[in-house]
């Protein structure tokens, strides 16, 4: 099938002449990868040649028009009236898809996929983080405050330009207005960004005094914000709009704010629920009792049943915090250690003998299938 020193197209791209469209679409991938003149530095000409070979006969295979000529009859076939090999704007797109992660493709070719002039892209204003801290009580609650940022904003004596006042702006003269400088490598071409523009296409007769011509100057902006109740450490707010201008007219950046929230002094958090230990007296455990504890917004009232065990834990529904996307509260979990006397009066040292001589406990092993393991399982493990 092969007409002259042509290679055929299939035998090119390393692929059956049964293979689909996704198969040859691979295969090109690879072949363009490995023989982009970029990555042979040390043979060019010959990584030229090659990656042109498979890039003709992607252009064919790809097409189903033309791989059905191709396929009756060659590469004469491709010569006649039917056309060469062309690189259409359709072809173009495929290699974008194709290679333009890789290698900026549109820049290899010296254009857009039509092959009309690049468009310079609007670049988006930086986007800034502030990184604040709260209280446990602020996070719960959530707080409306105001912050200081410091950052970029357009110059008020040039209005961003960065023109002295009366001087205007010219065409840049190393690209000629275009933002791009073209450079001839091989059979394609490639555009670099302008150095003296930076891409503007524009620049400045005079500086600005007043911005040294950057077009603008730090300045503190105060910005209120609404932080909602429930909130944690690492939460992240994104107030739309307030990083800093963008050049060229794009859009600002957006102001991230994170938050560090501080530790409770006994509360620990697990969500949107709250735990604390709270201690209690052997008789306040044997007998039961009602205490005032602590909660979030107050105290709680707690009962204890008689004959509470070291190590249970109450809840209280809905005394936890807020879920800050809208899921309602948590609860509030209070775990109870009972405490043993370490120093004993004579008297209560009696009184805890008779009641120990009323008491009385096997100290055997707890069956693993009973209660008294269940409840000492719990507690340690």
């Amino acid at each position: 099938m092969a007409k002259g020193n042509q290679r055929d197209f299939y035998e090119v791209l390393g692929v059956s002449r049964t293979a689909s469209v996704e198969e040859i679409k691979s295969s090109y991938r690879k072949s363009a990868l490995k023989w982009h003149p970029d990555r042979n530095p040390e043979n060019k000409e010959e990584a030229e040649v090659k990656f042109r070979e498979c890039t003709e006969a992607y252009s064919v295979l790809s097409d189903q028009q033309k791989r059905e000529v191709y396929d009756t009859y060659g590469h004469a076939g491709l010569s006649g009236a039917s056309g060469g090999v062309d690189f259409n704007s359709t072809v173009f797109r495929d290699f974008h898809d194709i290679l333009g992660d890789f290698f900026g493709f549109e820049d290899l070719f010296g254009g857009s996929a039509g092959g009309g002039r690049t468009r310079r892209r609007q670049q988006r204003g930086t986007d800034l983080r502030y990184d604040m801290t709260l209280t446990f009580e602020e996070a719960s609650a959530g707080v409306t405050t105001k912050i200081k940022l410091p950052r970029q904003e357009y110059c008020e004596v040039c209005n961003g330009t960065g023109a002295k006042k009366g001087t205007g702006i010219v065409a840049c003269q190393t690209c000629g207005g275009r933002g791009q400088l073209a450079y001839q490598q091989g059979f394609f071409t490639i555009t670099r960004t302008c150095p003296a523009c930076q891409g503007a296409g524009q620049i400045v007769k005079e500086r600005c005094p007043h911005c040294q011509g950057q077009g603008r100057m730090e300045r503190e902006k105060t910005i209120e914000l609404r932080i909602p109740p429930g909130v944690d450490s690492g939460t992240r707010l994104r107030v739309t709009g307030e990083g800093e201008p963008a050049p060229n007219g794009g859009a600002p950046g957006d102001l991230y704010v994170v938050l560090d929230v501080k530790e409770h002094p006994f509360f620990e958090r697990r969500g949107a629920d709250l735990y604390c230990t709270i201690p209690l007296s052997i008789t306040q455990a044997a007998l039961g009792t009602e205490l005032q504890v602590p909660g979030l917004n107050g105290e709680e009232r707690l009962r204890i049943p008689e004959g509470t065990q070291s190590g249970a834990v109450f809840r209280i529904k809905g005394k936890g915090l807020a879920d800050p996307r809208g899921g309602g509260k948590g609860d509030l979990y209070y775990h109870v250690r009972v405490l043993t006397p370490t120093k004993l009066t004579r008297e209560q040292r009696k009184l805890l003998e008779q009641l120990g001589a009323s008491l009385k406990v096997e100290n055997k092993p707890a069956d693993r299938n009973s209660t008294i393991f269940d409840k000492v399982k719990d507690i340690f493990g």
